[in-house]
């Protein structure tokens, strides 16, 4: 039974805030209210709504640019399928997966999209996704603290700024300590500096990206796993480019005990930077650590297939002083979006989509790398994207390749004061011959104005 508040109950609580009403409660005060009505449009029929979302649509120009951004946020074929079965009512309208009864087909969604990860990562266990690929590293690191009981991590340089700004964010309030690992003059994690550091046993875990930030294939060498293990350091491996697991040996092959990632690129529109789906995937030792919802497959009282959340205590959702983490939510229609990509693309159709993104960038790196004055700045492999030095200030090169009408890659100079001349660019399936065409008679003329430096 509801009981609402009465008179008494109101004055009471209005008396005590210091107001005589509710509407004193509740008024905006004279300097920041409205002086005026607000121009809004008049309500109108459906069909001169679409017209005018289409009109406002065509006000946004960064659609006709050719694009080489990447650095995390990467343009991929995305499926009509994928629309049309995600934003179903069944799954939009979904209740809360605690209720297992009335949730059986966003649960066995769940549980595809955790058995996706585990096969691609090569880990045993995957998390039903949490916010992004930023907080997915940050809960990682979380499990491998809470699993060694150190306070330190070391991390490569060569990671995701920005997914190490949310790591520092989270360990500032731990008093956590990191310390970075410098890349290479081949832009990949200095090895020796890993197995030097681990030596102390001080490090809960090693922090490392492939293919990294610099796009660069970048794993630990044989003696510097070696060393990791024997000092009980667990490896974290990020993952910011999902659709290098289909070309790339999976992480657990080269000894990562703890993968975190982002899987945008598996049918998740780019969309100004999100929602995306982070993901967190182990080895079975740090099941009961793993954050987030985990989905699991069983039978009901019928003998029928049942999925039901398990393996995780119900404080680590409602009751915070006992959780091991503060993701108690997920992102669940990404994930979905990213399950029903990965069903439509199949083994060999994501294996030919990362080959595609091979060869694109393989083309984009001779043309480029072709003009006079601009160089490839790393010989290491790699899978998508890759640095490109202009010898002279990279923000101004990338500001008059934007007055053409290409967005010709992220200013490395942002991240890396050493890398000012430098840029990260990217290529997958969508750049075609005529845009790496466009891309390099662009810089052959930007090269010879000086672009203005």
């Amino acid at each position: 039974m509801y009981t609402p508040h009465t008179q008494r109950d109101v004055a009471q609580m209005l008396d005590a805030v210091g107001v005589s009403s509710l509407e004193d409660l509740l008024r905006i005060p004279d300097e920041l209210a409205l002086k005026e009505p607000i121009d809004v449009v008049p309500a109108l029929p459906e069909y001169l709504i679409a017209r005018r979302f289409d009109a406002l649509a065509k006000k946004n120009t960064g659609a006709n640019f050719r694009s080489f951004l990447g650095a995390g946020a990467y343009r991929h074929y995305v499926p009509p399928a994928i629309g049309a079965l995600a934003m179903r009512g069944e799954f939009l309208t979904a209740y809360t997966p605690y209720q297992a009864e009335v949730s059986q087909g966003y649960l066995q969604a769940i549980y595809e999209w955790q058995t996706y990860i585990c096969l691609l990562t090569g880990m045993d266990i995957a998390n039903a996704s949490v916010y992004d690929g930023a907080t997915a590293l940050a809960e990682g690191a979380i499990m491998a603290l809470n699993a060694t009981g150190r306070r330190k991590l070391l991390v490569s340089r060569a990671v995701h700024p920005n997914y190490r700004a949310v790591l520092k964010t989270y360990c500032d309030g731990l008093d956590v300590e990191i310390d970075e690992i410098a890349y290479t003059a081949e832009g990949v994690t200095d090895a020796e500096a890993v197995r030097k550091g681990v030596a102390g046993k001080d490090y809960a875990a090693v922090v490392l990206q492939s293919p990294n930030f610099f796009g660069n294939v970048d794993v630990l060498p044989s003696q510097a796993l070696d060393a990791v293990n024997d000092s009980d350091t667990i490896a974290v491996a990020v993952v910011a480019e999902a659709l290098a697991l289909a070309a790339l040996a999976t992480p657990a092959s080269w000894g990562a005990q703890i993968v975190v990632g982002e899987a945008q690129s598996f049918g998740v529109p780019v969309a100004y930077g999100g929602p995306y789906a982070g993901f967190i995937a182990s080895t079975n030792e740090h099941m009961r650590r793993i954050p987030g919802r985990l989905v699991g497959k069983t039978v009901d009282n019928a003998g029928r297939t049942a999925y039901v959340l398990t393996l995780q205590a119900r404080e680590q959702h409602i009751r915070r002083e006992r959780a091991t983490s503060n993701i108690c939510t997920n992102q669940a229609h990404c994930a979905l979006i990213a399950t029903i990509y990965l069903a439509l693309m199949g083994k060999t159709g994501l294996r030919d989509a990362a080959a595609l993104n091979f060869e694109r960038s393989r083309q984009l790196a001779t043309a480029v790398s072709s003009v006079d004055g601009i160089d490839l700045k790393f010989a290491a492999p790699f899978f998508n994207e890759f640095v490109v030095d202009f010898h002279q200030n990279a923000a101004a090169v990338l500001a008059a390749l934007e007055e053409r009408g290409i967005l010709g890659g992220v200013d490395l100079g942002r991240f890396y004061p050493e890398l000012a001349t430098c840029v990260v660019m990217t290529a997958t399936e969508l750049t075609t011959t005529a845009d790496v065409d466009a891309l390099a008679s662009a810089l052959t003329e930007v090269d010879r104005v000086g672009a203005g430096v």
